[in-house]
């Protein structure tokens, strides 16, 4: 599936075949109850979703290359697969193990670790965090390194209350701690969306593996990687709450006719829809450009994890408004739709503007 689609920026037909039977498995798996479900366990995901995902479909697999156990695809299709779970509010661990955490380790450039960790992090066996930002998000970690021996505490990690391996981001390079190393203390922390579980979690005096030196490339690379994603998921939730608007329009009657006949709203839901295509657009691009390391990488995933955080926000409130008192209701998912935008707006940090380039 190697490829990012035809030249018009849209998807190939062998890509739309592939997102069609990963929304297919979500939509019989990762309804509504089961993600609510999910959302209240320690784990924060269902774990035979995530089993039938790396399975049936092999997303785990998809952007690790095949000497190292996986499909050798590229981030193109990983970031299709984040799309769709950013649709149902899926928690399973696609972004923060198999994206940010298989990349991670393959940035360090260690041969050893890629093919002692990648393997079973391509079967869905191993998780692995990224533990990165500091107090004052991710653009100063917030652990340090000495003679490989760590001290500090990471924020806000993804998949981090039960990741098998911690790859740790310092201004010193990037290391390795397995599960359960002297010295390492996890916390859950509490956040304003439910269906995404974050950690805290501190290093004192934690004897680590060096995977790599700090290469300032590398860790500009992997933020990259991360807006990417992010936004890809932003489109695909944002996708979901219009479609869920424009259901309830139908449905919802007010004075003898369907709410969304008056033209009020369908102007509205008209604003909603250009601001997701435009999205969706922004997004793909970000996406082919990391993925393809094209130079116009930073200035389109710049442009991405702008546009798509306003549009996800606007679009969700939008939803709220036009679902009226409904979307207030803990039984509507309207509220876990807007929490996830403003959790999402605030992952990873800001990108800043790249600067232009004179010819």
């Amino acid at each position: 599936m190697r490829g990012s689609g035809p030249a018009t920026g849209g998807l190939s037909t062998e890509h739309q075949e592939f997102v069609a039977s990963v929304r297919a498995l979500l939509t019989k798996h990762a309804g509504s109850a089961a993600v609510r479900a999910a959302m209240d366990t320690e784990l924060g995901y269902d774990e035979t979703l995530w089993r039938l995902l790396c399975e049936q479909v092999g997303v785990a697999a998809l952007a690790i290359p095949e000497e190292y156990g996986g499909f050798g695809a590229s981030l193109v299709e990983s970031l299709l697969v984040v799309t769709e779970l950013g649709r149902v509010l899926a928690g399973v661990p696609m972004l923060g193990s198999a994206v940010l955490g298989a990349q991670a380790v393959l940035l360090s450039g260690h041969d050893e670790a890629c093919q002692r960790l990648l393997p079973e992090v391509a079967e869905g066996t191993r998780t692995i965090a990224v533990c990165w930002a500091g107090t004052a998000g991710w653009d100063q970690p917030g652990v340090r390194a000495e003679d490989g021996i760590l001290s500090g505490t990471a924020h806000y990690v993804l998949d981090g209350l039960h990741a098998d391996t911690l790859v740790v981001v310092t201004s010193d390079g990037l290391f390795e701690v397995e599960s359960g190393a002297a010295g390492v203390t996890r916390r859950a922390v509490s956040t304003m969306d439910p269906t995404r579980k974050l950690a805290e979690i501190s290093f004192a005096a934690v004897a680590a593996r060096r995977l790599g030196s700090a290469d300032p490339a590398q860790i500009a690379r992997l933020h990259e990687i991360a807006w990417a994603a992010v936004a890809a998921e932003q489109v695909g939730a944002a996708q979901r709450c219009l479609e869920m608007t424009v259901e309830y329009a139908k449905s919802r009657v007010q004075f003898g006719r369907p709410i969304g006949s008056f033209q009020a709203l369908k102007h509205r839901m008209a604003d909603m829809y250009v601001l997701v295509e435009s999205a969706e657009s922004a997004s793909y691009a970000a996406t082919v450009a990391v993925a393809e390391h094209r130079p116009s990488a930073a200035e389109d995933v710049w442009v991405a994890r702008t546009h798509c955080s306003e549009t996800f926000t606007t679009i969700v409130a939008e939803m709220v408004q036009l679902h009226g008192g409904i979307a207030i209701t803990w039984e509507h998912d309207a509220h876990l739709f807007f929490k996830r935008a403003h959790g999402d707006a605030q992952l990873f940090g800001q990108p800043r503007r790249p600067r232009t380039q004179s010819t």
